[in-house]
Parts: structure tokens; C-alpha cells; sequence
């Protein structure tokens, strides 16, 4: 009797779960959907059902396979909203899924590494622009960041949200300001999903099928096949043991070191500011201890003093005198300057200690030197100069496989479970990552493309990029660059159809791989979608290379995308090019602008047979055209380069 009762009991319980509708996490309350498209919305019920689907007046029907998966696609709307909308399974209203608020608009898919992922509070001017960003038919979906060996059906986590000062700061900054500028100017509902992860190359974000095709990737995809899902777990595991380390200082030294009457007299000496990769003590990851002693005279006691720690590249704390001024604060946080009371402030010796990871090979402090100070209101100690530190004064980072690295698993985990959801196109900003295989980048990028494309089945969907930013130590003569080839290898692959690239030679930074000004590079994106796929009359793009001619000991470059002229954005003399003869040797050339071309020399080659411009990690350049936008970097030659094997 009981075991004929469990039964009952046990059939109840699967009728009830197998009429629950699914659908995946991409749906949802707010959410944006394409216009002028065929609407495809997919889940799951009760296998053989008949799945009933309305969006706003239009209904649609289908029948669910024997596993219980089903799609319908909705015909064409126009922008607007809101609209609700309901999935049942036919005669049983009381298995329902709604979702509310939705408008059509256009969905653009945001994707790559870190300067995708560069979120609104972390960019330039970022307590201003997010007081301001009150737009409500701006969503964006952030997909939670996983790693998966097998193609996903659904994400780990996401969920729509409104444009508003409140939920801004954590969109891509790149990705809000291209879908302000879109929606203000084309007046349509905009939504971004957005599937991102700091430092991932290419290859991670695209499928295994595609991987295995090229004998580029094939044999490190294949090394896939040794993995499991306890690796992840157990790298998961590792993160959670680093990040206890990074937010809670070990062993209770923060009580210890941070102390006026610490004894530091044996630690090494560095000047400040400076980045642990010019400490001089190698590749390190881990906590280190920073301890600077000023004298302070009796002007300065009995004050507030303020402290400004300058531009620090990785989480810190910061002590005075032994008291915890600040705690694991990122550099990302707009205010890097504090109030020091005046009851811990000493008239003689203070110290000030600051405890800051070093971590993904960066960590230190930023130049510039003259914010690094402290300040009663009227006059200012500079705190450039000779520091103490020491590491490994805490635990060790546990090791790190970092498999977001691996080929296929962001695109499992992040881009598979969004098929097809239906989208305007991507947009895409990624490289840095990549920039030691920049020649195989020439293949392994239009991969990825081609790969997305046919599988959203929509055709050459639009696809936009950043080209890479000037980053790192401007080099005195012309050289060799590996991220020079990766640009290269970015504006080849505007070979592929319906392809955009945006130009931010102009807009990096010497000192950070994350250049705060998204504003611009989100405009330049924007200004391409508009030009292509909205089909404005506007110049979207700088001066791009199109041929050259050998004249006498002079070369003679021309230009497509002049607009109403060439110009140096700076004034002045042009910069940035560099020519040479048949021993392939190098020299600056000086060069002028003559029509729309540029003429191009240098003394030092009677014979000049090739011509480069902003051929280096961070080159000075400056040819821009009417619009301000900067020249494409280029190259006439095709000799081998250091990326190539």
C-alpha cells in the first residue's frame, strides 16, 4: 500500500515538473528584441504539447519535440514597446512563463576581453557620466562569466536591466556609450547583451568545430580532451583562496607592519611611482608592503591632512601611522585621495604603509609623480622618491590555470547559450591578448566571424571592432611590434564582408592597457554603425591607406577617407612615418601633405622602397583627417615579421 501510494505521489511529482515551461535566461522582464526580424523564442515543456506564445496582439503556435524543446518566431515589429510577453502550454493556463516590459528595438552583441569588460564607473569622467545616464529604453543582459568543455543551453546567470544611474556603472563602458550615441541618433530602443572576460584571446571564444578545422588551432583544441569539470571546479576553488588573500590581510600584519615602530630598515628601496615590473625582482604575484617616513613640521599637526595615493594600478589598503585609512580599494574608484585626522597626524616622523597586490604581472603605482602627495590645504609634501617594500611577507597566490585561455570554453559557456537570439550584430573589442601570435591572428579572427555568423543564421550580421590602442614605452627609433602586426592583422580582416573597424591610435595610454577614454572608442563604433547599417551620411572612419609611388628619393601616399582634407592633429609637423631602402633598415621620414596624399622622405635613404606608419606599440602619430579621426596604421612591405614563425 505505501509503495502503491509513493507511486501516485512519485507520478504527481513528474507530471507537475515535466508541464513547467523553461525558457533560457537571455529572456526575460526589460529585455530589448530585434526589430525587423523574424523573432525566434525557444524553451522547453511537455514533450508533444502544443506551446502557445503571444507577443503583444501576434499569437503563434507550435508543437514541442519528443525531448520537450520547442521555438516559435514571431513576425516582423517595428520599434516600440512596451510590450508583455506569454508562453503557455495549451490548456493548461496555470503553466505560464511572462515577461514584461519589452521593447523592439536593436540588439547589439558586446563581446572580447578587459576593454570590453572596462565597466562605466571605471571610465573616464565616470561620476558624471553615471548621474547622467537616465535612459530608459537603453537595457543591457551582462552574462556571468563561465567556462564550460561542452556546448551550453543555457548561461549561468544574467538578467535585464534598465539604463539608469543606478545599474550604469556596471554595464561595458565601450558598449553604453556606442548605444547612447545609437539611440539618441537613430531614436530606437537599444539593447546590448553582453557576454565579456578580461584577459581571453580568440580562440576561447570560438567553437570547437570551427577550431578543429585549421591546423592553426586543431592540436590545442584537442588538448581540451584531457580536461574535466573538477579542473574548473578546482581552479574556481584556487580564486576563491586568492581573492581571501587579496581582501583580508594574512596572519594579522595588518596590525603588525603598517606600525609606526615597525622595523623596515632591511627592506629593498624603490623609487615611487613605479610598477612592479620595474622593481627589479622579476614576474611576481602576490601582496606586497609599501612603507614610506616623512617628517613633518608643527605647521602640520593638529590638522586634517589629505592624501592623495596617486594612480595605483591594483587593490590597496592604506595605513597612517599604523590606522587603516582604506581597505582593498580598486584603482577603479574614482576618488584616490583621503582624509588624514588630525588626532593620528605627529609633529616629526609618520609613516604611511600601503599593502597592494600585485597581480595579471601588474601592480604598483602610476606616474604621474605629482599626485603622489600629502597636503594640509595650503602647502604639499611631495611623496615621490625612495620607498621600502617587501613581498612575500603573506601567503602565496595559489596557482592560477586561468582557463579562460583554453580554446572553446567562453564560447560554450557564454556564447552558445544565446543562440539565435535574434540581434543587429556584434560588436567586438579583443587582441591584446593575442598579440604574440599576431600573424596567425590574420586567420584566427575571421574564424571567429565566420563561425558566430553561421550560426545565428542571419546572415552577414554586422560585425564591428576596436582596433588596438598605442599602450606601452614610446620607443625612440622605428622597430619591430608585435602589436603592430596585430593591428595589421585587424584591418586585413576588414576583408570580410560587412566588417568595421574603429582607429583609437590616438586614445591609449603609455602606462595601462585599459585607456579610461570608452567615451571615444564607443563613438567610433557608433559612427560605423551608423554609416553601414543605419545608412548616414557621415565619415565614420580616418585616413585609410590605398596606394604608393616611388618618386626620386620621395614616396607619395594616397588616401581614401579624407573627407575634406588631411591634417596634423597636433599641428605642426606630420609624424609617425618611417621609410627604408632595399637593407630593410628604418629611419623617421619627414613627410607633408600635398592634395589628399602624403609625401614622404628621409636623407638617410637615397632609395626608398617601403614605407611605415604607426608601425610600433605606442607610436607618435598624428595625420588625421577633417573629421579628426586618426590615420589606419599601415605598412607597404611584406616582410616577415617577429610574429611569424
Amino acid at each position: 500500500m505505501k509503495k502503491f501510494a509513493f507511486s501516485i505521489i512519485l507520478s504527481f511529482f513528474f507530471v507537475f515538473v515535466s508541464a513547467q515551461i523553461t525558457m533560457p535566461k537571455i529572456f526575460g522582464d526589460s529585455m530589448v528584441l530585434q526589430r525587423n526580424i523574424r523573432i525566434p523564442v525557444w524553451g522547453t515543456a511537455t514533450p508533444g504539447m502544443q506551446i502557445v506564445a503571444q507577443l503583444g496582439s501576434s499569437t503563434v503556435k507550435v508543437k514541442t519535440d519528443k525531448a520537450g524543446k520547442w521555438m516559435v518566431r514571431f513576425p516582423k515589429f517595428k520599434a516600440g514597446g512596451p510590450y508583455m510577453l506569454s508562453v503557455t502550454e495549451a490548456g493548461r493556463p496555470e503553466f505560464k512563463v511572462q515577461y514584461n516590459g519589452i521593447l523592439i528595438g536593436d540588439v547589439w552583441l558586446a563581446s572580447g576581453q578587459s576593454n570590453m569588460d572596462w565597466s562605466v564607473k571605471q571610465a573616464q569622467d565616470a561620476q558624471n557620466e553615471i548621474a547622467k545616464a537616465n535612459y530608459p529604453q537603453i537595457r543591457f543582459i551582462i552574462v556571468n562569466q563561465d567556462v564550460k568543455l561542452t556546448p551550453q543551453n543555457d548561461i549561468l546567470s544574467g538578467k535585464w536591466k534598465v539604463c539608469n544611474p543606478t545599474n550604469v556603472k556596471d554595464f561595458s563602458a565601450v558598449a553604453y556609450f556606442f548605444a547612447r550615441k545609437i539611440h539618441t541618433d537613430q531614436n530606437v530602443p537599444i539593447g546590448i547583451v553582453q557576454p565579456s572576460r578580461g584577459g581571453t584571446p580568440v580562440e576561447a571564444w570560438t567553437s570547437r568545430e570551427k577550431l578543429l578545422s585549421s591546423p592553426i588551432t586543431r592540436a590545442r583544441t584537442l588538448a581540451n580532451d584531457t580536461l574535466t569539470p573538477m579542473h574548473f571546479v578546482k581552479d574556481s576553488l584556487s580564486w576563491t583562496h586568492l581573492w581571501n588573500i587579496v581582501y583580508n590581510p594574512q596572519n594579522n600584519i595588518d596590525k603588525i607592519v603598517p606600525s609606526k615602530d615597525f622595523n623596515d630598515s632591511a627592506w629593498p628601496v624603490v623609487e615611487m611611482p613605479k610598477l612592479i615590473k620595474d622593481f627589479g625582482v622579476g614576474a611576481y604575484e602576490g601582496m606586497v608592503w609599501m612603507r614610506r617616513k616623512i617628517l613633518l613640521s608643527e605647521t602640520f599637526s593638529g590638522k586634517d591632512l589629505t592624501l592623495s595615493i596617486g594612480h595605483p594600478e591594483m587593490n590597496y589598503s592604506l595605513y597612517f601611522n599604523g590606522v587603516e585609512i582604506c581597505k582593498t580599494v580598486w584603482n577603479s574608484n574614482p576618488k584616490q585621495s583621503y582624509t588624514i585626522p588630525a588626532s593620528i597626524v605627529k609633529k616629526g616622523e609618520n609613516t604611511i604603509a600601503i599593502r597592494i597586490a600585485m597581480m595579471w604581472g601588474g601592480g604598483g603605482i602610476n606616474p604621474p609623480a605629482e599626485d603622489l602627495y600629502l597636503a594640509d590645504g595650503k602647502s604639499k609634501i611631495s611623496l615621490v622618491g625612495k620607498w621600502v617594500y617587501q613581498k612575500d611577507l603573506e601567503p602565496a597566490f595559489p596557482k592560477i590555470h586561468n582557463y579562460q585561455y583554453y580554446p572553446t570554453v567562453l564560447y560554450n559557456a557564454m556564447l552558445h547559450p544565446l543562440i539565435p537570439f535574434g540581434i543587429k550584430g556584434f560588436i567586438w573589442y579583443q587582441g591584446e591578448a593575442n598579440d604574440s601570435v599576431a600573424y596567425n591572428y590574420r586567420k584566427l579572427f575571421p574564424m571567429m566571424i565566420s563561425d558566430w555568423r553561421k550560426r545565428w543564421t542571419q546572415g552577414n550580421l554586422p560585425f564591428l571592432f576596436v582596433q588596438l590602442a598605442n599602450f606601452k614605452k614610446v620607443q625612440p627609433q622605428p622597430a619591430e611590434s608585435e602589436w603592430a602586426e596585430l593591428r595589421e592583422a585587424q584591418t586585413m580582416t576588414l576583408s570580410q564582408p560587412n566588417t568595421g573597424m574603429a582607429c583609437i591610435i590616438d586614445v591609449g595610454d603609455a602606462e595601462t592597457i585599459h585607456p579610461l577614454n570608452k567615451q571615444e572608442v564607443g563613438r567610433r563604433l557608433a559612427l560605423i554603425a551608423e554609416k553601414q547599417d543605419y545608412k548616414q551620411n557621415v565619415i565614420a572612419n580616418g585616413p585609410m591607406f590605398k596606394s604608393f609611388k616611388t618618386e626620386g628619393n620621395r614616396v607619395r601616399i594616397s588616401f581614401e577617407n579624407t573627407g575634406k582634407g588631411l591634417t596634423a592633429k597636433t599641428g605642426g609637423e606630420i609624424t609617425g612615418f618611417a621609410i627604408a631602402g632595399a637593407d630593410r633598415k628604418f629611419f623617421w621620414a619627414k613627410a607633408k601633405i600635398e592634395d589628399n596624399d602624403v609625401v614622404v622622405y628621409s636623407d638617410s635613404v637615397p632609395v626608398p622602397i617601403a614605407v611605415r606608419y604607426a608601425w610600433a606599440d605606442n607610436p607618435d602619430c598624428n595625420l588625421i583627417n577633417s573629421e579628426g579621426l586618426p590615420a589606419i596604421p599601415f605598412r607597404t612591405d611584406t616582410w616577415k615579421g617577429i610574429t611569424q614563425k
